[in-house]
């Protein structure tokens, strides 16, 4: 992997498109909530020949509160995503000072159409990394900087757990780590990440599918439950 990434032609395409797309829905009235990351999982860092996840935007008009029930009806692939989310206080202007910016960590769970199936990096980003809702619980302000330290992620479906995470960095590699790199990767473009944003940091565990009739379930121990039902 070299040191130039940002410069390759698949990466400029997708995230100048994908910036097109955020710019175009905010002149149209949409307001950008923050940003949101995927395909951070090591087999797919290799993969795609990069060194962290990439990056897509949160629209406000696809947030929805725990206890939603969304419909996924035309979808292809619907799957959920359980994540955690870092609020952010400051704006970063040194990707390294990106920890010290989070000012509250929450659960979120993320609903994404995975279709077409992600071969080409470039139509993936510009595609928004197949996003389509996001359920945000309420900021746990205790737990600035990004610590995580002793959280723990459960997560159920229809009631019965399917999963309990202990590393929640398996799959989204070191959050500190990767929320520089997301400051790193906006700035090239200029963009940025600010005060009052909000960024999820990838799934904890691998997606898991969904069907209409189906409730997610995800607790960030000791953190209250969010839930979901499609």
């Amino acid at each position: 992997m070299t040191e130039n990434w940002i410069d390759r032609p698949d990466v400029q395409d997708g995230m100048r498109r994908m910036l097109a797309r955020r710019a175009g829905m905010i002149h149209g009235g949409e307001n950008a909530i923050g940003w949101k990351l995927g395909f951070g999982a090591p087999t797919w860092l290799e993969k795609f020949a990069i060194p962290g996840p990439l990056v897509g935007f949160l629209p406000e008009s696809r947030r929805h509160p725990p206890g939603a029930t969304i419909s996924v009806e035309g979808w292809h692939e619907p799957v959920a995503e359980p994540e955690i989310a870092m609020f952010l206080g400051a704006d970063v202007d040194d990707p390294d000072q990106a920890a010290a910016a989070v000012t509250a960590v929450a659960p979120a769970i993320e609903l994404a159409d995975v279709y077409p199936p992600p071969e080409d990096m470039a139509e993936v980003v510009a595609g928004n990394i197949f996003h389509r809702a996001v359920i945000l619980a309420s900021p746990e302000s205790g737990r600035a900087g990004a610590d995580i330290t002793g959280l723990e992620a459960h997560v159920t479906r229809d009631g019965a757990e399917v999963t309990v995470v202990t590393d929640l960095e398996a799959l989204t590699g070191e959050l500190i780590s990767t929320l520089a790199h997301t400051a790193r990767l906006l700035g090239a473009f200029g963009e940025r990440l600010r005060a009052g944003e909000v960024v999820i940091m990838g799934s904890v565990t691998p997606p898991l599918p969904i069907e209409p009739g189906t409730e997610i379930g995800f607790r960030l121990a000791p953190l209250p439950t969010i839930t979901v039902s499609v």
